[in-house]
């Protein structure tokens, strides 16, 4: 039982830390005659889209046009799902829209939360703690992260550790409606069918996932974790800029934890872009089928 609970509140937190974590985009209409933002304005737009949970904007706007097309190609093919491998725990979001979507979701969810979680104060508080412990270690050994992202992510998992272990996780009056909430706006995606990504596509998948993370935001905001408020009073400064390479810092706050994080920058045809984000999403459209 030990086990059930720890894996799921593994499942809970990583999701958490892929809502802080990732820049999501949808630029503004660029505007005739001027030139396009710089990396400082470029981040600044991407801390603003993300409080509009505009996934499909992400897509469209985080790669150059020529990627985006064969991203495009490799989620229609079902070779990728990017952008939503840059989330932990990717593979299980269309098993959580199952499983909140399905008939009857708010009965099972609120009878397995009374079952699991209900009451377990202390043991919520002692699997957060050791969730950030394990959570730190995995980044440290996981290869596939830049030095900024490893950084970058284990600040979030600090923080995030840090609110678990205070938040009012057991507390039922909290979960039956934010569950409430959350099946309503996972069955409202259409996606909740396993068919439906692969028929609407990456921009139509994404699009109709971007609702749904807007609710996770306000459910979480609910519990403590206000993502819109970390997001409004972030700061970005050049630290340096060099041809066509930029470096930036990132400044925030969440759950009262100071975060920085450092994010490269790389220009191309004139337009600025997250060189981590660039680096996995060639990657991913490479991938080759199963």
């Amino acid at each position: 039982m030990h086990r059930i609970r720890i894996r799921l509140i593994a499942a809970a937190l990583c999701l958490l830390a892929a809502v802080a974590g990732c820049e999501r985009a949808t630029a503004p209409a660029p505007v005739p005659g001027l030139p396009p933002p710089g990396p400082v304005a470029t981040v600044q737009q991407r801390l603003r889209e993300l409080h509009r949970s505009d996934l499909a904007g992400y897509a469209r706007h985080s790669v150059p046009p020529a990627l985006y097309a064969e991203l495009d190609r490799a989620w229609r093919e079902d070779r990728s799902r990017w952008p939503l491998t840059e989330l932990p725990l990717d593979d299980r979001l269309p098993g959580l829209l199952t499983a909140l979507g399905a008939p009857d979701a708010e009965r099972k969810l609120r009878a397995s939360y009374r079952r699991e979680f209900a009451g377990a104060h202390s043991e919520l508080r002692s699997a957060a703690t050791t969730l950030g412990l394990l959570g730190v270690r995995h980044l440290k050994a996981e290869p596939g992260y830049s030095d900024d992202e490893r950084a970058h992510y284990i600040a979030l998992v600090e923080a995030l550790s840090d609110w678990g272990r205070q938040a009012p996780l057991g507390a039922t009056d909290r979960a039956n409606p934010a569950i409430t909430r959350l099946a309503a706006a996972a069955r409202r995606t259409g996606l909740h069918r396993a068919p439906a990504w692969q028929q609407a596509g990456m921009a139509g998948s994404l699009q109709r996932l971007g609702p749904f993370f807007g609710t996770l935001k306000q459910v979480l905001a609910g519990y403590g974790l206000d993502f819109d408020r970390a997001l409004d009073d972030a700061r970005v400064e050049l630290v340096e800029h060099k041809g066509d390479r930029a470096r930036v810092k990132l400044h925030y706050r969440l759950a009262e934890r100071p975060i920085d994080a450092g994010l490269e920058l790389q220009r191309i045809d004139g337009r600025w872009y997250l060189a981590d984000v660039l680096t996995h999403a060639r990657t991913e459209a490479a991938r080759q089928p199963h």
